[in-house]
Parts: structure tokens; sequence; C-alpha cells
């Protein structure tokens, strides 16, 4: 079994725009599963940055395989596919971009569902489109990418139900699409090892404005209605238990 490790690029650039523009888009899709939990577990806290709308007065117990990624003194290095934690724990697991690192894929799902409690909510991000692997994705240490489809399926193999699921990063997707070609090109003249150090996309301060403005226009559909294609999927599902999940919109 694997989780890669390779260095979430927000580590050191925890400003990039896509960072930036993630939180927006988590907290517009999301936010309204978050509820009022006592104990919610952060899978992958090296991308802290797009999480800080997951803060309350609740428990927040964050875990990371990147110790990097977890602040002096708290949180645990784990892995998401052997979570040290009982069964039924949290109300809340959020594990943002963090499925499509994990092999066996059911082993890491399987764990997210048993230590969430009945009536609890499991909010997950991941990347879009298996056309689109790139060097990026060996680089980050991903095993797949998804459709929208296929996340879903496997969020309802282990018994949760699906309360909302959508594409994100839509108003970008032109500029994704030609970033993926541009990278593919490149690849093809050079050797990439799996778990090399992540290398994001220079991006001017004239572009930075405009992708983050795109963005901000996802983040005002999301808010009303789902987005039928993007770079991301996101996704809020339920156990079934006794406690009452917030409704979707």
């Amino acid at each position: 079994m694997t989780t890669t490790v390779s260095g979430s690029g927000s580590l050191k650039q925890p400003d990039y725009w896509w960072y930036r523009a993630r939180t927006q888009l988590l907290h517009a899709a999301l936010g309204e599963f978050l509820g009022r939990p006592e104990r919610l577990l952060d899978v992958g806290s090296a991308d802290g940055p797009s999480v800080a709308w997951m803060q309350g007065d609740h428990q927040r117990v964050t875990i990371d395989v990147d110790p990097r990624g977890l602040q002096p003194g708290e949180g645990v290095c784990a892995s998401a596919l052997a979570l040290p934690f009982p069964d039924a724990t949290f109300d809340v697991v959020g594990a943002f971009d963090v499925l499509e690192h994990c092999e066996p894929e059911k082993q890491a799902i399987d764990e997210l569902t048993r230590v969430l409690a009945p009536g609890g909510r499991l909010l997950l991000s991941v990347p879009a489109y298996q056309w689109a692997w790139s060097d990026h994705d060996v680089r980050a240490g991903h095993h797949r990418r998804y459709t929208e489809d296929r996340l879903v399926s496997v969020v309802q193999g282990t018994g949760l139900r699906v309360l909302r699921s959508t594409y994100a990063f839509g108003g970008v997707f032109p500029f994704f699409v030609a970033e993926r070609v541009v990278r593919r090109i490149k690849s093809r003249r050079q050797q990439l090892g799996t778990g090399a150090e992540q290398r994001l996309t220079p991006v001017s301060p004239a572009m930075d404005k405009v992708l983050m403005g795109l963005s901000a226009l996802d983040q005002r559909v999301l808010r009303r209605r789902d987005i039928p294609f993007g770079s991301s999927v996101l996704l809020a599902a339920v156990k079934p238990g006794s406690t009452a999940a917030p409704a979707s919109s």
C-alpha cells in the first residue's frame, strides 16, 4: 500500500493563486455541509491554506504523511491508509486533494468512512479527468485523476449518501487545458521520476489577477448551482445514522 510523499507546493508557495482560489471554491461549494461539528479531522494538512474556513470552536485534528505540513506539537504524522483513530470518532472528515495520492484507493476511502460518526459528513476534492494526466501528476505522486461520476461511485461504494458533487475551476478551464497541452509536449523531452519536487507553473501578477477573477465567478456560481466541468471535483457525503446532516440548498 502506498501514499506517495512529494511535498505539496503549498509548503513553499502558500500564496500561489490556485491555493487561494481553492479556499474560496471549497468554502462556496462545501461550507454549508460543515455544520457545527464537535470533532473534525483534516486529512492532508500540508494544504492548510485551503482549509482555514474549517476552523472554529470545535476540536480540529490534523494529519499528514509529511511532517512539514503539521505545526510543531500539533497534529499527527500518519497516512490516510491507516488512520490512528477509533471508529466513529469525527463529525466531519475533510480530505482535499488526498485520495488521488492513495493506493489502494478503496482502503483510503474505507478509512475515511470508518472514522466518521453516524450522521457525519465527508468533504472531498480531487483532480479531474484522466486525459489531463501530465508531469505535474507524476511529480505530485498521483495515482489517478477523477470524473465526477467516478468519485460519486467510489464514495457510494462505502455506503455513504452523496449530498452534493460538482466540478470546480470551470472559469479557468481553457487555461488549464492549454497548460496541460504545453506540459505534455515538454514531458516528451525529459524523463520524470515519481515523487520529484513539484513545480508550480509561474504566473505573472497580471495573470494572477485574471485567474483569481475567473475563480471568483466560479465561487458565485457554486453558491447557487453545480458546475458541469472544471479541473477539480468537489463532493460532500453523509454517513447514514441518527444525526441529521445539513440539507443541501
